[in-house]
Parts: structure tokens; sequence; C-alpha cells
């Protein structure tokens, strides 16, 4: 049961008056070394995984393939004698216009080495995570320098382009290339990592299969000198990528027509409304399931390399390609979809900095970073919570206090903006959101059995105050 002495449950004051987390209990370290074990198979076992990481891969060729030379269309063979012919039209694309290049590898490799490069020189912000099980419960320092690191790369991109060195343009112009580089070093990474890290002795939570640990990940805290590389490539290759393609699409439409659509711009500004938010609020990563559970293998590390830049960024793809008459909206139009994204945008960003500002508050830590910009209701004063009987508290406050994950409301409802800014052209811009909500209602899945055996009745007591899962009075 709850040790909160209150009726209702809730706690508005920190332990011993500081905020400082207790230890978890005797008993709840028995379930944390449950959770911190493998018990069972997900995403279909052995079987699931391999299907994953030979389909994801084929259906991001096709559906490129379909977006840029079969206008955005769905495309197959038109009866059972064009089946052989089809698949050959396909891999004619992927050999000529998909083939992993010099030129690609050099632009790919380039932006790697560079925010490593970055990442180990810039000074930075240094963050406590939260206590690690597997670690005897050891807290790790977090070096968080994006901030700088992404500034420096938009001068020095800025400089590039302008310069003639390299023109943001080919980034759209050469994104078959680059995305089979990005195939190709994601699967070298993650087999390359569960290797090394088999080798050196440092894997947890491993099933025993191989193909399901390389998907996995064998390891938790990968670290390369100052730089915990399960932090970096969350934010400094995905996101910038993401972005760069984004601007790389604005550039192509101005240097063509003269202009910048709104559309393209909306783009624009979305892709660095996510960056920003990831590098302005680096230190709250730390306290995240990312970060704190995950372990970094097939599953983060291809998706990551691969997976986001170069399938959530498909409205751009299709909007540098076609008549921008093809997607022109009335200024209302405008007005609801830069509303929507905005308003999302500020409950996802102020939702998970509620989040992560609670933890650290548990933590004892109650300064925080101060970047732009910062939000109001970012930080929840006095907030509300359970004790549970494990150890941890349960936040109840702010955005909390309506869903259990406002913050994937909100992420989803822009990801839905990215594929509407281009409206009903291509079904293709819309694969992000449809992807999106399915990984976040697998993710939920796995979060809440998670919780549900590491506070028992605290979570039922948690469930009843918190009701919803997503949207209140919905879902």
């Amino acid at each position: 049961m709850s040790s909160a002495t209150d009726t209702s449950g809730l706690r508005q004051r920190a332990v011993n008056g500081n905020g400082k987390s207790v230890a978890p209990s005797e008993e709840g370290k028995k379930t944390d070394q449950l959770l911190d074990s493998h018990t069972q198979y997900e995403f279909g076992g052995p079987w699931g995984v391999l299907a994953i990481m030979t389909g994801f891969p084929i259906l991001m060729y096709y559906l490129w393939i379909c977006l840029v030379f079969y206008d955005g269309q769905l495309v197959g063979p038109k009866s059972s004698d064009d089946v052989v012919p089809f698949l050959g039209r396909m891999w004619e694309h992927i050999r000529v216009d998909a083939n992993p290049n010099w030129y690609a590898w050099k632009v790919y490799g380039g932006l790697i080495i560079y925010q490593l490069f970055l990442a180990w020189l810039v000074p930075g912000y240094m963050q406590e995570g939260l206590p690690v099980p597997s670690l005897g419960y050891k807290t790790l320092m977090y070096k968080c320098n994006a901030l700088g690191c992404i500034y420096i790369t938009w001068i020095t991109a800025a400089v590039l382009h302008y310069t003639g060195i390299f023109r943001l343009t080919s980034i759209i112009d050469n994104f078959g290339h680059l995305m089979t580089v990005a195939m190709i070093v994601g699967f070298s990474v993650s087999f390359g990592m569960y290797f090394l890290t088999v080798a050196t002795g440092n894997q947890i939570r491993m099933s025993g299969n191989f193909i399901y640990d390389v998907f996995m990940g064998a390891c938790l805290n990968p670290r390369l000198g100052p730089i915990d590389l399960k932090m970096w490539l969350e934010v400094r290759i995905p996101w910038v990528l993401v972005f760069f393609m984004a601007v790389s699409g604005a550039c192509k439409q101005y240097e063509e027509l003269g202009y910048v659509t709104p559309n393209m711009a909306f783009m624009c500004l979305a892709t660095w409304l996510y960056l920003n938010a990831c590098i302005k609020g680096e230190e709250c990563i730390p306290q995240t399931w990312d970060m704190f559970h995950e372990k970094w293998g097939f599953l983060v590390i291809f998706w990551n390399f691969a997976g986001v830049p170069f399938s959530y960024i498909y409205s751009v793809v299709y909007m540098s390609t076609h008549d921008p008459e093809n997607y022109r909206f009335s200024t209302p139009t405008y007005v609801v979809l830069y509303t929507t994204l905005l308003t999302a945008y500020y409950v996802w960003d102020t939702s998970m900095s509620q989040k992560s500002r609670f933890k650290m508050y548990t933590q004892g830590i109650t300064t925080y970073r101060k970047t732009f910009p910062q939000l109001p209701w970012g930080v929840v004063e006095n907030p509300k919570y359970i004790q549970t009987a494990h150890g941890n508290k349960l936040l109840v406050d702010g955005w909390w206090a309506y869903s259990r994950k406002p913050n994937y409301v909100a992420d989803w409802i822009m990801s839905l903006s990215w594929g509407l800014c281009q409206g009903l052209c291509s079904p293709i811009p819309y694969f992000y959101s449809v992807f999106f909500i399915a990984v976040l209602v697998h993710r939920v899945g796995r979060d809440f059995e998670r919780c549900a055996i590491k506070y028992g009745k605290d979570w039922e007591k948690y469930c009843s105050i918190v009701p919803a899962k997503f949207i209140p009075g919905v879902f």
C-alpha cells in the first residue's frame, strides 16, 4: 500500500523536506532485479524481430520509390505476370538511385564524425541521471552540450552553403543514396556493439537468442570518453538530419520558385521546434525510460541512424519535387495548421519538462538549467504525487493529472500535422503518424505492464486517480 499519510494518497511535501528520494525498499529492489532480467520475449520474439529487421528497410525503400518515382502513390504489380518485372523495377531504382556512393558516405559520415568531435570538445552542463538498478543504483553523469554543438552545426552549415562548398539542396537531391548509407551504418553499429559488449562481458538482460539480443541490445550505457553514445545518438543524428532535410527542401524551393511555400515553411518550423526542444532540454533526457532502461540495440540504433531521418520527412520529399499548386491551402487552413502545431508543441514541451523536473526533484535537484525557450508551466511547484511502497514517486499533477501519457498525445498530433501540411496529395507522408501511433500504443503497453509489476497496489491507486491513458474521457 502507499505510504502517503493523507486520505487522498497524495503528497505535496518532499521526503526529508528536500525532495530527496529514499532508496528503494528491499521488496522494491527485488522487483527491480526481476524487471532488470529477461523474463519474456517482446515484438513477437526472435521471428518477430527478424521480420522487423528485414521488413522495415524494404518498406523504407518501397515508400521512397513510390514517393519519388510514382507521384507519391502506392503501387504494386498490375497482374500476377507483372510480379517479377515489378520487383525488377523496384530493384533498379535502388541500384541506380539509392546506391551507397562515395558522396553519400562523405556527407553522412562527415555528419557523424563532426557531431562526435563537437560532443567531445564543446563544454556542457553536467546532469545526474536516475539510479540504475543494474549498477547497484549508481547514478551516471551526462554531459549535456547539444545546445552548443547544434548551434555550431547550424553556423557551419550556413557557411558551407553560402560559400558553395556544400549546398544544402544536395541533401534532398541525394535522399536515396544517403538512406542506404544510413541503413548500412545502422546495421553495422548494431551488430558491432553487440559483439563488442559480449566480448567485454558488459551484457545485461540477455535472452540467449542471438538475433533477438542484437535487436534489443546487449549494453545499457555505452560510452566513448565523455560521450554517452545512447543519448548522443538520440538527438545529434536523427533530428539534426530531419531539420536539415526540411531546410534542404526549402532551399530547393527557393532556388526553383523564388520563394518558399507556407507548407515547406511549416515543416522547417516543426522540425526546428522538435530539434531545439531536444537540445535546450537535453538535461531531461537522462531521466527518461530510454536512458534508464532501454538497451542500445538495433531497435534504438537503426531507428535513430536511419528510421527517423528517412521515414518521418516524406512530406518534405514530396513537396520539394511537386508543383505547389497541388498542396496550396486557404489562409484559414494555414492558421489552423500552424495553431495545431504550436498548441501540441506547447503541451508536449511542458509535459516532458514537468515529468523530468519532477524526477530531478525526487533526487533533490531543485536548480534547473535555463535555456531558450523556457515555456510557462514547465515546472509544477509543490507537485502532488503518490509515494509508493517501492520507494519511487508517481506524479499526479500538472498535465499528468489528466493523462498518464499527455506527452504521447501531443507528440502524435505533431506527427499528424507533418502529413497534413501536404493535404491529400499523397498518403505516404502520413506513414509517420500511422507508424508512430502503433509504436506509442505498444510502448505504453510495455511501460504499464512494467509499472504494474513494479508498484503493485500503488499502481492500481495511480490508475484510479489518473484513469485516462491518453485522452481524458476518450482513451
